[in-house]
């Protein structure tokens, strides 16, 4: 028997009862064509159009109906903190850095040298394991690296 194959992503908000749930970190949720495999064992292979940041909450839709809803895995991030976050994630930002922000901190992946460089501006660091969702692009991507400036008519 073969895998199911998944050539439809369903974005969170537009779809119900998912059969199963795959979690999947940052770097696996940004894909095209992957086989995919969930904690309970089914396997299916991702055949999108395109490469896409997948979000947590979407769905991929198998070829035969069933729904797999995405989870955002849990990672290995730093927890910054500090008497100046907006001067801390303007650093993070300048070096292209995807990053997480909240309230009181910033998350970003875990990087020795981004961790010496926020150290010396002050920042307090901590080692966690959570799920990671960084901010998406300031032109409406999921992910910050690149952009264009095509401008689409709609």
């Amino acid at each position: 028997m073969t895998n199911p194959k998944s050539h439809i992503l369903h974005r969170a908000g537009h779809w119900t009862d998912a059969q199963a749930m795959i979690a999947l970190d940052y770097e696996a949720r940004f894909l095209r064509r992957k086989r995919l495999q969930t904690g309970c064992g089914l396997a299916f292979f991702v055949d999108l159009a395109e490469t896409v940041s997948v979000n947590e909450g979407d769905a991929f839709e198998l070829t035969d109906g069933r729904l797999v809803a995405v989870q955002a895995a849990p990672e290995p991030l730093l927890a910054v903190r500090g008497d100046t976050l907006a001067r801390l994630a303007w650093h993070v930002g300048n070096r292209h850095t995807p990053c997480q922000i909240g309230a009181d901190h910033l998350l970003i992946r875990r990087d020795p040298v981004l961790a010496d460089m926020l150290r010396k501006l002050g920042a307090e660091l901590r080692e966690i394991e959570a799920p990671f969702t960084p901010e998406g692009g300031a032109y409406g991507h999921g992910r910050t690296m690149g952009h264009d400036h095509t401008h689409h008519d709609h």
